[in-house]
């Protein structure tokens, strides 16, 4: 279980205060196709009393090309608030494994200015396993009015990273596996280059938990510092297509740096574009370095 971690609740808590006024649990499931898990099935056979369900997908903003796109501050107030979710509710998002679309959740709305969201340690299959209660009743919502406060600068956008990666102004941080990293496995999406940004660090999302609990914060920092990231220096975090990348911004954000952002287009915006440049292979050893450097297209 996560030690000293602000933004984690574990499963005593919790079943401790269903129920509770205030309280709104979400379920925020989203899976890959090669996992092989449907969220929202799952959800419909089984879930935590009172959870409500957040399709990753539909909470999108829907006019954007690429997946998982920050949505605009008045589509995900329409969209949370159709789901029951006030601002001032204290929220405790989960999902299947324990770390890898809840973050994602747990950012969003932190990015929308909620900042009493946690996440739930273990995620929904620790609380089977330990026959904690559930159950396929549908949750009864009752719509609520959702006041958003967004802060635009906890996200990086396509120009930034340009600039970033032209001028090594912050450290990147990218929670894809090795294999994609490195450009020796190719991506799942069609039409998406493989390697990295240059000067990024490989920081995969799967190494900052274990058995579906956030590590314990010297273990996250040792993670993060043998990556080459410097917790005193500017880092932006990066994924496939901005999911995982909020698991690098919670373990950042549990060890006390803030001075970070994410990528929200991430890999797939990246990759995908005939102009940014690529790099393959491992990621040069040593601290991220920072100031101007030349870099050419791979």
């Amino acid at each position: 279980m996560a030690e000293n971690s602000p933004f984690i609740v574990d499963a005593d808590w919790l079943q401790g205060h269903l129920g509770e006024p205030g309280l709104t649990i979400i379920d925020a499931s989203w899976y890959l196709p090669a996992q092989k898990r449907d969220a929202r099935s799952e959800y419909d056979a089984a879930h935590i009393p009172g959870a409500r369900f957040l399709d990753q997908d539909a909470v999108s903003d829907p006019d954007a090309a690429l997946p998982h796109t920050l949505p605009s501050p008045r589509h995900f107030a329409q969209y949370v608030g159709a789901m029951g979710v006030s601002a001032d509710d204290t929220i405790v998002v989960y999902d299947g494994p324990g770390f890898f679309s809840a973050p994602r959740a747990w950012w969003m709305f932190r990015v929308m200015g909620v900042f009493q969201t946690y996440i739930l340690d273990g995620g929904f299959d620790g609380w089977k396993a330990a026959g904690r209660p559930v159950t396929a009743e549908p949750t009864k919502i009752a719509p609520s009015v959702f006041h958003a406060d967004f802060d635009a600068g906890r996200v990086a956008s396509l120009a930034d990273m340009r600039r970033i990666v032209e001028t090594a102004t912050s450290q990147i941080a990218d929670a894809r596996g090795p294999g994609r990293f490195t450009g020796t496995e190719p991506e799942p999406r069609a039409g998406i280059r493989s390697g990295h940004m240059p000067g990024a660090r490989n920081v995969p999302y799967s190494a900052l938990s274990e058995n579906g609990m956030l590590l314990s914060n010297d273990r996250l920092r040792k993670v993060i510092e043998d990556a080459g990231i410097d917790l005193s220096k500017p880092v932006v975090t990066s994924c496939g297509s901005g999911v995982t990348a909020a698991v690098i911004t919670l373990a950042l954000e549990t060890l006390g740096h803030t001075d970070n952002r994410l990528y929200d287009g991430s890999w797939t915006e990246w990759g995908g574009l005939s102009d940014t440049p690529v790099v393959t292979g491992p990621a040069t050893t040593g601290p991220a370095k920072t100031g101007p450097m030349k870099i050419g297209k791979e």
